[in-house]
């Protein structure tokens, strides 16, 4: 039976949830590390120990469990989720369920017993981070497997799509301004800098929580979507999923992809506060112009993927990333004719290139994918497909986050020194000590050319004649 389109203002609710989610994700890709792996110089307190062993950073190691273990997960809810059945449908149950403590344990991990290095810190973040990833999942896993549903054509999904990818990009920028919003609060209400970032964190996960619950209440699935529960076991539908070729040559691509732009992501704070040599704040300056170009791109992007077909794109997409991670070495060096404050806005507004393309196109040709193998197969398991990439991207963002806090630590760590120049006092940076940060660069490059050469064997075109030839469309 042929089910209703989404109008447009309940597609911008459905996308209000991706916002929700995206700034406590962020959150946690952002500041987690800096919070309790402050370079020297940052007016924060350390928290945990450095390196938990053989030279592997402690956050790092934890960083990763979190991930991988949300990444584990991921395939059971998308099964149950696909499977599922109530009055109230496959999905949205779900969102319900996961909304409200995922941003509860977002904050948590910000709120140790101690302000100073102790195993409670440490067991306080891990086991808090391990719930909010397990609430998230609930949440973001359904989430996902709701765009082939509600899109019923390729361009509907490609629209869906579209708005998704700029709510993540606002959640972004919102997640970004926890170091200026710590910042008025300490001067606003004479509150120390641990302080004043736990409380911004707070704001801003409320906000969060109740941008979740946007797609709860303006999605209905018997109205919108065609929900058909799944009967194939766990195990079969697992198999199914990953025998399909273009769905693993996909997938392989978005490992790569999530593994550079986690290190992006926890990398920015130290390329401005280290290599460049400006305050936390710029980062919330900053971010805003990459989402700016991102959003100029996205017409762009929604137009020439009808044209032209998404794989050339995002094919782009990674090379341009590429060219942003190389660059990253070279940040700060007094060779290079930019001043500082100005590489750092170059950077980001290149970055929002790649940001638009893969952010947008991604969804909509797993979405084609996923449409295919039910087409082919007469099973629906876009949970299932959802959560095998999310697993994918959570597992290049676990070693991502371990890479970098491991890398991180060569030549000993971030740290600044002070030294006399004409008999005042100035604060420099030790070279030695920064090789760790400037290498992040080259190894997330290295993975944009992997991601690269598994994508370029998606055959986009033989998926999306098949579709029209079986009249899915």
């Amino acid at each position: 039976m042929k089910k209703e389109s989404l109008s447009f203002p309940r597609q911008v609710a459905y996308a209000i949830g991706q916002l929700g989610w995206s700034i406590l994700i962020n959150i946690i890709g952002f500041h987690q590390v800096y919070f309790y792996l402050p370079p020297d110089d940052a007016g924060l307190p350390e928290l945990i120990v450095k390196v938990a062993f053989f030279g592997i950073s402690t956050i790092g190691v934890v960083s990763a469990l979190g991930r991988l273990w949300d990444g584990i997960t991921d395939p059971f809810i998308a099964n149950l989720s696909d499977r599922w059945k109530s009055n109230w449908g496959r999905r949205v149950p779900f969102l319900a369920v996961g909304g409200i403590p995922a941003a509860a344990f977002c904050v948590m991990v910000f709120i140790p017993p101690d302000r100073a290095i102790s195993t409670v810190n440490l067991i306080w973040m891990s086991s808090s981070l391990f719930l909010f990833y397990a609430f998230l999942t609930v949440y973001v896993t359904p989430y996902f497997a709701l765009i082939p549903e509600l899109g019923h054509t390729a361009n509907e999904r490609l629209n869906i799509s579209t708005l998704i990818s700029v709510t993540y990009a606002l959640g972004i920028m919102v997640a970004a301004q926890v170091p200026l919003i710590a910042e008025n609060l300490q001067k606003g209400f004479v509150m120390d800098k641990y302080t004043s970032y736990q409380t911004a964190i707070m704001i801003l996960s409320a906000i969060a929580a109740f941008c979740m619950y946007f797609p709860v209440f303006a999605i209905s699935e018997k109205r919108y979507c065609l929900s058909v529960p799944s009967t194939v076991p766990f195990k079969e539908a697992l198999k199914m999923t990953f025998k399909n070729r273009d769905f693993v040559y996909f997938s392989v691509s978005d490992f790569n992809y999530f593994l550079s732009l986690s290190i992006l992501t926890v990398g920015i704070t130290y390329y401005v506060k280290v290599l460049l040599n400006q305050e936390e704040s710029l980062v919330s300056q900053i971010l805003p112009v990459m989402l700016f170009s991102s959003f100029l791109c996205y017409p762009l992007v929604n137009f020439f993927a009808r044209r032209t077909g998404k794989k050339n794109l995002v094919l782009i997409g990674f090379g341009v990333f590429f060219i942003v991670f190389m660059f990253i070495f070279f940040m700060g060096m007094e060779f290079i004719p930019i001043p500082n404050i100005v590489q750092a806005y170059l950077v980001v507004a290149l970055a929002g290139i790649p940001m638009a393309i893969l952010g947008i196109l991604p969804n909509a040709i797993l979405a084609d994918i996923a449409e295919l193998d039910a087409i082919k197969t007469g099973s629906r398991r876009e949970g299932l497909f959802y959560a095998a990439r999310t697993l994918m991207q959570k597992l290049g963002q676990t070693i991502g986050v371990l890479l970098f806090s491991s890398i991180l630590l060569l030549g000993g760590g971030v740290k600044k020194v002070e030294k006399e120049v004409n008999g005042v006092k100035v604060i420099d940076r030790e070279q030695s000590n920064l090789i760790g940060v400037q290498a992040t660069g080259p190894v997330a490059g290295f993975f944009c050319i992997l991601a690269i050469l598994t994508f370029s064997k998606y055959k986009e075109k033989e998926t999306l004649e098949e579709i029209a030839r079986s009249g899915g469309e």
